[in-house]
């Protein structure tokens, strides 16, 4: 059941990290090239959960995946 005030709720990047199960880089790097839906409020990164949650579910209905960035090893490894 929602709360009346579920409805202002807003996640930071630790919320949507933990539920999305990936690290903060990450978090920034799709909030800021626009792949995650965000708003920066007084300058904090925020994110609506129903806006994140809509997001991933239309990117798992299209078959497609959200990339992740692979890290080349430094050369020598």
């Amino acid at each position: 059941m929602e709360r009346p005030n579920d409805f202002w709720e807003l996640w930071t990047w630790r919320e949507v990290a933990r539920a999305l199960k990936v690290s903060r880089s990450w978090v920034y790097a799709k909030a800021e090239s626009g792949e995650l839906p965000s708003m920066r409020i007084c300058g904090a990164l925020r994110f609506d959960p129903q806006a994140i949650r809509e997001r991933v579910m239309t990117t798992a209905r299209e078959g497609r995946v959200m990339p992740f960035e692979r890290r080349t090893p430094p050369a020598g490894d």
